[in-house]
């Protein structure tokens, strides 16, 4: 039977014996709808950095033009990087290019996976290909779906993205074993809106006030896009 457990922060990943178990990753506010975004059109990959200096430590292997460095710290995009929402990397132009990442949370969420058997990223604009894919190639595993929370704090949009992808698996395998934490996200996810929960999160809140509400209500679709990725040799590639 499989069993589905949802850690409402990146830091509760310290705790967790990861050999053997399915990892998928959300930061839906937005490091990993950003990833999926990039991957979906075009991107040849994306390489997830701890930091700033690790991005462009990484970014000397690989030829002027050939990628795109984007990221930021505590919200604010690094000097010289590519805004890391979405519409700001579609905009940028990243079709046959390497997406050279790094955020506060997202992409130190997938770092601390990386003792898992397979680790996903994810987001509500994948939900479905990638619960479909998990299921069908991993039909006996442990899946830990991982919120990756700001700063060990809980956040919002991560546990909504969370309870989505519950409701997909359970929609998918009616016998699947769910933790408490499972279900409460499942029952956040299935009464309500999808964008006033992302607006009326605490990132969702300061996006706004940035006016980049169009940024959040991109992030809020559900299922758009077929693209899986799956964390590999330290790159995100479709698989």
């Amino acid at each position: 039977m499989q069993k589905i457990h949802v850690l409402l922060k990146k830091e509760e990943l310290d705790a967790q014996r990861l050999e053997g178990k399915v990892v998928v990753v959300l930061d839906i506010l937005f490091a990993t709808s950003s990833i999926v975004t990039a991957l979906a059109h075009g991107a040849t990959e994306v390489i997830p950095t701890l930091d700033g200096r690790a991005a462009l430590e990484a970014a000397k292997a690989y030829p002027d033009g050939s990628y795109v460095l984007s990221g930021e710290l505590n919200a604010d995009t690094l000097p010289g990087f590519v805004h890391p929402t979405p519409r700001a990397l579609l905009a940028e132009g990243i079709a046959g290019r390497r997406l050279i990442y790094c955020t506060t949370n997202g992409t130190v969420a997938l770092a601390k996976s990386k003792g898992a058997a397979h680790v996903y990223a994810a987001a509500l604009l994948n939900g479905r290909a990638v619960v479909e894919h998990i299921v069908a190639r991993h039909p006996e595993d442990t899946i830990l779906i991982v919120c990756s929370g700001s700063a060990d704090n809980f956040n919002l949009e991560d546990f909504y993205g969370a309870g989505y992808f519950v409701s997909l698996f359970r929609h998918r395998v009616a016998s699947a074993d769910c933790s408490d934490a499972a279900l409460a996200a499942e029952l956040l996810h299935d009464h309500c809106d999808g964008l006033d929960a992302l607006r009326r999160a605490r990132v969702g809140r300061m996006m706004l006030a940035r006016k980049l509400d169009a940024e959040v209500a991109f992030a809020a679709q559900e299922s758009c896009y077929d693209v899986v990725p799956l964390l590999q040799d330290g790159a995100l590639r479709p698989v």
